[in-house]
């Protein structure tokens, strides 16, 4: 039994099985955090190369690919030096700082998906207003208040829920500081404090998706009424990639934290954080570039460019 005031570090959950298991784990994680890592450096270097990139499609996927990185370097190298180490160690601020940046990370992604949702939505339904409502001004302003949300709303979540007693121990089944890990360390009487937050981020969060809903309801209208199969075509190449991400984002999330407390248990916990944590950073490069010819020659360009320097 331990309270807040005397807690100096937690315990994650460890990898079960032997050290070879444990190695494993670590060579997974390495190549998934490299995988991301280089996918979303190339998407970001690309981006701020090519000037003909510089669009409002491809400034906010240059912050959702910083966004990302930001993500995934929170969380998963730290549960790999553990894992290296054979420890399950984690100092109190090593963990606050890890909820914080998480929860600031995630935010700022979900609202600026949500961004993305109305850009596509003049793009395709109202192209000819499009560089009025989308000046680079109104982008950047855009793009600054999905971050300072995501700060906020990091803010008051980590106070909230470091604000609580902590009197059941320093176990989180968890390979990192996830919040509803940390609340089940909390007294029962004071859970209810977290209550409130818990339920304004629920509302907050639904609006944002039925904002994205309405945003592709609207679209897909706009797309059936193209006259040609060819423009139906290319006006939906633009929008697959980020109602993919937008799915890939809210099914894990929403399943992680909704998912009925009768079927949850360590390992599915586990799955799901890696569903939703780990590797839509490293899918989401593939996704938007998998079919953006844009995107595709201008990285073509970028290599061709630097071997041609060497």
């Amino acid at each position: 039994m331990a309270n807040s005031s005397s807690i100096t570090h937690f315990l994650l959950l460890p990898f079960p099985g032997t050290r070879q298991l444990q190695l494993l784990h670590f060579c997974l994680f390495l190549v998934i955090y490299l995988t991301a890592l280089l996918g979303n450096g190339f998407i970001i270097t690309t981006i701020a190369w090519d000037h003909h990139l510089h669009t409002p499609m491809y400034f906010f996927l240059l912050n959702l690919a910083l966004l990302d990185l930001g993500a995934v370097s929170t969380t998963v190298p730290k549960s790999m030096v553990n894992s290296l180490r054979d420890t399950r160690n984690i100092s109190y601020a090593g963990c606050v700082a890890q909820v914080f940046l998480f929860t600031f990370f995630m935010a700022a992604e979900y609202f600026l998906l949500t961004t993305m949702s109305y850009d596509r939505f003049v793009a395709i339904c109202r192209p000819l207003h499009y560089e009025t409502l989308l000046g680079s001004r109104v982008c950047l302003h855009m793009a600054a208040a999905a971050w300072a949300c995501g700060i906020l709303h990091a803010l008051l979540y980590t106070a909230n829920t470091f604000s609580l007693p902590l009197c059941q121990g320093i176990a989180l089944d968890q390979f990192f500081c996830e919040v509803p890990q940390i609340l089940k360390l909390s007294c029962s009487t004071s859970y209810l404090r977290e209550l409130w937050f818990i339920v304004a981020s629920a509302c907050l969060s639904f609006v944002c998706f039925v904002f994205i809903v309405v945003s592709y309801v609207q679209i897909f209208r706009a797309v059936l009424r193209i006259p040609s199969q060819q423009g139906r075509h290319k006006a939906f190449a633009t929008c697959l990639p980020h109602l993919a991400v937008v799915s890939l984002f809210i099914t894990t999330a929403f399943f992680a934290y909704l998912k009925p407390s009768s079927i949850s248990s360590p390992s599915l916990d586990l799955l799901l954080a890696v569903l939703y944590l780990v590797m839509p950073p490293a899918v989401n490069p593939l996704i938007y570039s998998l079919r953006n010819q844009e995107l595709k020659a201008a990285l073509s360009k970028l290599i061709i460019g630097q071997f041609q320097k060497q």
